[in-house]
């Protein structure tokens, strides 16, 4: 076994080891680690934002776009932020454990009983943050974890690791081994990751399209299941029916960070009304310093331009011939993210919810609210983009279980 392969398979088999202290663990103990972390967040403030500006030193000297520095990089208002997620997380209600479903034949008790998966991997791009997120999640689900960063953020997630996880979790007499971080730069380390179905048989994915794409694939052929977010990218479609000023509004809002997978991405504006909102849109794209791409276009409708670092301040527009025509195109050329519609006209609206499979589906809202903390009040692990039956959009502790059906005597 090869020295990476060897250090992931360690990662695991410690966390495997662990894990039962954390799935016996009470809410009270569980809540108590969590706010341990906030607090540790707080007073351990100038060692990670040390560590964390000695990520993005090295980041910024090996060239690394501004859109991906910003994912990188914790600001102290940021790191308040995680704190306080961390709070309004350990207050969260713990899922049921046991749900009574029916009687059966014989006065006999069907019960479904909802169990942690044991230890559940996640392999996740240079954002410090998320690092805390899974961490957060898992914990809150019972769930031991293997977190594997990209090579820029690992001395963020290392300090993170150490200085406020691990010691939480150790105070509230929760075996701290349970949240294992990988401490190798090779991307061998994110394909080990997922060859390991008895050690960690569900994987979180997050990052680039292609890079994550391969990952599930792999994942597959090993018999690993995946939780996966592989694209982004928010779509506007501008109806005929769109109010001017609340467009433009929606496109200020859609920008207010690039190198996010939620914000605005296409911009796609009917017609008849193109000429009446542009000036207006393109004020909204001048003042955050986002160069609009116009037709003729070089590349394809729908490009998810969030990660490419010579496009990241780019927006797509296109003008389209009606409603139909939005929903055709964020349906068949974009990541199935997240669309929205700006409209004063209800029907639209509806039609527009009818029609989008995506996802998320806004109505004069803007994409950047497909997030975890602001749609459901708690941290996600990542965003899952299925077309399939299982949990979709933002994933976060109550999703992570598994079912387990009890016949139990009356």
């Amino acid at each position: 076994m090869d020295e990476v392969a060897k250090a992931v398979e360690e990662c695991a088999r410690a966390a495997k080891v662990a894990a039962p202290s954390l799935g016996a663990a009470g809410g009270d103990a569980v809540d108590a680690a969590l706010l341990g972390m906030a607090e540790r967040l707080v007073s351990h403030r100038d060692e990670v934002l040390e560590a964390n500006r000695a990520d993005v030193g090295r980041a910024q000297a090996d060239g690394m776009s501004a859109g991906l520095l910003d994912r990188l990089t914790i600001t102290p208002e940021r790191l308040d932020g995680m704190a306080g997620q961390l709070r309004l997380l350990a207050a969260a209600p713990h899922q049921e454990r046991s749900v009574e479903v029916s009687t059966l034949d014989d006065g006999l008790r069907l019960v479904e009983r909802r169990r942690p998966v044991g230890v559940i991997g996640a392999n996740y791009e240079a954002r410090p943050n998320v690092t805390v997120d899974v961490a957060s999640q898992l914990v809150k689900s019972r769930n031991g974890g293997v977190l594997r960063t990209g090579s820029a953020a690992l001395g963020s997630a290392q300090r993170l690791r150490d200085t406020v996880i691990a010691p939480a979790l150790a105070a509230a007499g929760i075996d701290p081994d349970v949240v294992q971080l990988v401490p190798r730069v090779e991307r061998e380390a994110a394909s080990a990751l997922v060859r390991l179905p008895e050690l960690v048989p569900l994987v979180i994915l997050r990052g680039s399209g292609d890079s994550t794409r391969a990952l599930a694939t792999e994942a597959a052929v090993h018999g690993v299941r995946t939780l996966a977010h592989a694209d982004g990218g928010g779509v506007l479609y501008v109806d005929v029916a769109a109010e001017a000023g609340k467009a433009r509004d929606l496109v200020y809002a859609s920008l207010d960070r690039l190198g996010v997978c939620n914000r605005l991405n296409l911009l796609l504006i009917h017609e008849d009304v193109h000429d009446a909102v542009w000036p207006q849109i393109e004020s909204a794209l001048a003042e955050r310093g986002v160069t609009p791409s116009l037709s003729p276009h070089e590349h394809p409708i729908g490009y998810e331009w969030a990660l490419d670092s010579d496009r990241e301040a780019t927006v797509t527009v296109e003008r389209v011939g009606s409603l139909a025509d939005a929903v055709e195109i964020a349906n068949e050329r974009t990541s199935g993210l997240a669309a929205g519609i700006a409209t004063e006209n209800p029907d639209a609206a509806d039609a527009f919810f009818d029609g989008y499979t995506g996802t998320g589906v806004f109505w004069n809202a803007p994409t950047r609210l497909l997030d975890g903390f602001k749609l459901l009040a708690v941290p996600e692990t990542g965003i899952n983009l299925d077309r399939v039956p299982g949990p979709r959009g933002p994933v976060t502790y109550t999703d992570l279980y598994v079912r387990q059906y009890a016949v139990l005597p009356a």
